[in-house]
């Protein structure tokens, strides 16, 4: 296993389906599974009952159904999958990656490939809507960006920016130079 990845790969908690209060943790380590439970009731018979815990190895993970069955009963089934993954060694190492590195690579991809790869997950999705990105890849289309510029992509977005033709973009500077050359006169 790659020696650069974090001692923890995954790690999620949740509750039991209903009509269940239990809660329950799945971490998964560079060589474990780790699942605990701690049972959650208002019976006295159940008061006294400790946390549990199962860890194991990924091998004897891959092997052991109920635990697998477990897992997908509480998590999903995507999550068993995503955990399946890990335990076979297969990475994604985009998820290990921090979101200004990921922004930098984004921004060099083509506009048809930043829609297709907000499509892919919550998170690229988050990162091709930010403000971040669209300043990189209006910064990389423009030559310079005059401080009115900057300002006016304040108010309404980057990404807005960028997709304003060159035109609306013009009338907007100008509108926005007025509104503050009058509230500047209003003032005295």
């Amino acid at each position: 296993m790659a020696s650069w990845l974090p001692e923890t790969l995954f790690e999620i908690v949740g509750q039991g389906p209903a009509p269940s209060k239990d809660y329950y943790q799945l971490l998964v380590t560079r060589s474990q599974v780790i699942f605990r439970w701690w049972k959650i009731s208002l019976r006295s018979e159940y008061r006294s009952t400790k946390p549990g815990e199962a860890k194991e190895s990924h091998e004897e993970f891959l092997g052991n159904s109920h635990l697998q069955v477990q897992i997908a009963l509480i998590f999903g089934a995507r999550i068993l999958d995503y955990v399946f993954n890990l335990c076979e060694g297969k990475f994604d190492f985009l998820e290990q990656l921090s979101d200004n590195l990921l922004l930098n690579i984004i921004s060099y991809l083509d506009l048809e490939d930043i829609a297709r790869l907000s499509q892919t997950s919550r998170r690229f999705a988050q990162l091709c809507m930010s403000d971040e990105l669209w300043e990189k890849v209006v910064q990389s289309a423009c030559d310079t960006i005059t401080p009115d510029m900057r300002a006016l992509a304040k108010d309404i977005g980057w990404r807005q920016m960028f997709f304003t033709n060159k035109l609306q973009l013009q009338r907007q500077l100008r509108k926005r130079k007025q509104r503050q050359e009058s509230q500047g006169n209003s003032k005295f």
